[in-house]
């Protein structure tokens, strides 16, 4: 079943060897997303840039949806695997597959349908939501092909092939930034151009895994009839899937939140939160990658009941987690000028900019504690604390840290809204596992 990797002596090898396949994949992806913003913004008419950073919630909602299956899906799938348990992991594998298909339709036809209130509420206005609008259409014409994506880049990354994954994502991102600018401009495509490359990048992605799960993976399944699963099974793949869906579903909650606050102080400053959001995933991102890179590995010591390993690997990531994050956000918060100043050239613009990526850079640290410890809680299968972490930094928390520092600091409370929530959640994380290291969830 392709083991090895999983019960390789050297914990730092084991991890690397499955999280660095993880790490360029997801910053290969934001480099695809910063694409998208880079040649949009190229077109200088900031309501069309804030139209389409407003659609943004969109596709993390679509993310949220694929992630139910994929990281659910995943979770189990590892703790399978430490089980060597061959017959449930094809059944747990092609349940996520046609799961994944049916709820990209259905989240699919209600965004046609009610295209036109969810982009106000997004907070869309009459001068943007002519650009968001073809956007947004797309991106609906496309769900299930989003959503199916984060099925078997999971999946297959549950299995060890984290490469395989990486290459089906890094294609995908490359054939989206082939098509940008013939869709964009060759075309005459606009924003609709942006959004179609990302769908048609999406769908290499699928095809790509498709084929692998094919010709490759010796535990993965596409056969409809073994989708049945026992009810047991289902419910474990919902509760860690939820938990982890919330956590994209709140980061689009956030983003709500975020700029219907921002409305208020002026387009210009949805404009300009949209490109910080992606240059912060940069950092982001690797973060996620190395987390999330250590999900598989968690999950199958876990299954085989080895808790002394499973304790030193803890250590040793969240060490390193702490450290890159550090690290990371000085480099970004010193060179924020210059990464800001590549999307736009208006000088007031740049430093409204520059503050929103260093106050987002601040907490980092906090952010990755709070990453790891989540991604601990649904890899050994604990939905509980899981999903309070997941309606915790950018869900609950923020909404309350928020809304008091608009209250007390106006647009500033704004920018520091995700630092201060941030930390709040790190220490919630942290006690969280201090009380659940060590004991196995109830049956």
């Amino acid at each position: 079943m392709g083991q090895s990797v999983f019960e390789s002596k050297s914990i730092p090898r084991a991890y690397f060897s499955l999280a660095v396949p993880v790490v360029c994949s997801l910053v290969i992806s934001i480099v695809y997303n910063i694409t998208d913003t880079y040649f949009i913004a190229l077109t200088k008419d900031l309501d069309l840039v804030a139209g389409v950073s407003l659609c943004a919630p969109v596709f993390t909602l679509l993310m949220g949806f694929g992630n139910i299956f994929g990281q659910g899906g995943s979770s189990l799938l590892s703790r399978l695997l430490g089980q060597n348990d061959p017959e449930n992991l094809r059944r747990v594998s092609s349940f996520c597959f046609y799961a994944a298909i049916l709820f990209g339709l259905a989240a699919g036809v209600l965004m046609a349908l009610f295209r036109v209130p969810i982009l106000w509420l997004l907070g869309a206005d009459d001068a943007t939501i002519r650009y968001a609008m073809p956007y947004f259409t797309w991106l609906a014409a496309g769900a299930p092909v989003i959503t199916l994506s984060f099925i078997h880049t999971n999946l297959l990354r549950a299995e060890g092939m984290s490469k395989e994954s990486m290459i089906g994502t890094v294609g995908g991102s490359v054939v989206n930034m082939v098509l940008d600018p013939v869709l964009i401009f060759g075309l005459h495509m606009g924003a609709a151009g942006a959004a179609a490359a990302t769908v048609l990048g999406y769908l290499f992605t699928d095809l790509y895994c498709l084929f692998v799960v094919r010709q490759k993976s010796r535990v993965l399944s596409l056969e409809l009839r073994s989708a049945k699963i026992p009810g047991q099974f289902a419910a474990q793949i919902f509760a860690v899937g939820i938990s982890a869906a919330l956590s994209n579903i709140t980061q689009s909650f956030c983003m709500i939140l975020t700029n219907q606050c921002l409305l208020a102080y002026g387009n210009d400053k949805i404009a300009a939160m949209g490109i910080v959001q992606k240059v912060s995933m940069i950092i982001m991102l690797v973060i996620v990658g190395f987390s999330f890179g250590g999900a598989p590995l968690i999950g199958y010591i876990y299954g085989s009941g080895d808790q002394a390993r499973l304790k030193k690997l803890m250590r040793f990531v969240l060490r390193f987690l702490c450290t890159t994050a550090l690290a990371l956000s000085a480099v970004m918060i010193a060179a924020a000028p210059a990464a800001i100043g590549i999307f736009l050239d208006d000088k007031t613009l740049i430093q409204t900019g520059v503050l929103m990526l260093r106050t987002q850079m601040m907490g980092m640290v906090f952010a990755a504690v709070v990453l790891f410890i989540t991604i601990y809680f649904q890899a050994t299968g604990r939905a509980m604390p899981a999903l309070a972490l997941a309606l915790s930094r950018q869900g609950v928390v923020f909404a309350a840290v928020l809304f008091v520092a608009v209250w007390a600091a106006g647009y500033y409370g704004v920018l520091l809204a995700q630092f201060v929530s941030d930390a709040l959640s790190a220490a919630l994380a942290l006690a969280l596992y201090a009380k659940c290291a060590g004991k196995r969830p109830a049956a």
